[in-house]
């Protein structure tokens, strides 16, 4: 079943605002249809992931932004369930440490991309240093950069190069052979106030919850700010965000397999062939096991 994925996508600029981008699009398909497909294009996922390790010559780094609750890990959880582990790695990104508050912003981030032939994922990532940290410019003093001590210094112009080091940092890495498909996890702030309250009625998930996390909803308009911002300035050709309506999970997870898939397939990846004399040598070897007594 045929999506069609560009609806998804953003070039940014200054045109460029959530509200125009629905949560709640379902592709008009029922949730037992949408579950059937996903589990079709997993199964293709797999196929495309052996070939991009057989190939050795691209990798791909998927990244995933949203507001709480949006569904970040069980949209990492479902989709790439079918892969072959020995093919992935997954890095949830917390408040940095000392260490790497010593270095840059994105030090910790380079140190985690995916080799070739791999599939890496970002819960959360190099953009939270233009998201949590531009509701909460005091978090940037703690970097510890050149005549940047007070938070008053930290103006638009910071910023704007921050978005520059984003841009340059992902323009390299395109340019070496990294597919990088960013995804925001579009939810409504009634869902997730749903949601929040399902994690605290449930006492299997009340783990999940944080005051925290209440906190940070009373700052909704200035996170939704935060993120049309990041997306104006580092929305690029090649490499655009993806805003996937995530009200309804079941649709969120298909619509991000369908994109992972299709940037796989661009791709026209092909199984290395191996040099004439390997062939014969293969070919010697096997009529010699099936001469064994």
């Amino acid at each position: 079943m045929k999506t069609n994925t560009k609806k998804y996508l953003t070039q940014g600029g200054d045109k460029f605002l959530l509200k125009n981008f629905s949560t709640t699009y379902n592709g008009h398909l029922d949730k037992a249809t949408g579950k059937e497909e996903l589990e079709r294009v997993k199964a293709e996922l797999k196929d495309y992931q052996e070939a991009l390790y057989a190939s050795d010559s691209h990798s791909i780094l998927i990244i995933f932004q949203a507001m709480d609750a949006a569904g970040k890990d069980s949209a990492i959880e479902h989709v790439m369930s079918g892969l072959n582990p020995q093919g992935c790695q997954v890095y949830s990104f917390k408040t940095p440490n000392s260490e790497e508050y010593s270095h840059d912003f994105l030090w910790r981030h380079y140190k985690a991309l995916p080799e070739r032939g791999r599939i890496g994922i970002h819960n959360r990532s190099h953009y939270e240093n233009v998201l949590v940290c531009k509701v909460h410019p005091e978090y940037i003093l703690s970097e510890n950069i050149p005549g940047f001590n007070e938070v008053k210094k930290i103006d638009k112009k910071f910023w704007k190069a921050r978005y520059e080091s984003i841009r340059n940092f992902e323009k390299h890495l395109v340019a070496n052979g990294t597919v990088i498909l960013k995804f925001f996890l579009h939810v409504s702030k009634d869902e997730q106030k749903q949601r929040f309250l399902d994690r605290i009625e449930n006492p299997a998930k009340n783990w999940k919850f944080s005051v925290a996390d209440l906190k940070e909803r009373a700052l909704w308009d200035n996170y939704s700010l935060a993120y049309e911002e990041a997306i104006r300035e580092t929305s690029t050709a090649d490499a655009p965000w993806y805003v996937i309506p995530a009200d309804k999970k079941w649709y969120a997870r298909l619509a991000i397999s369908q994109v992972i898939k299709e940037a796989l397939e661009s791709l026209n990846l092909k199984y290395p062939v191996l040099p004439k004399d390997e062939a014969d040598q293969l070919a010697a070897i096997r009529e010699q096991l099936n001469n064994e007594d």
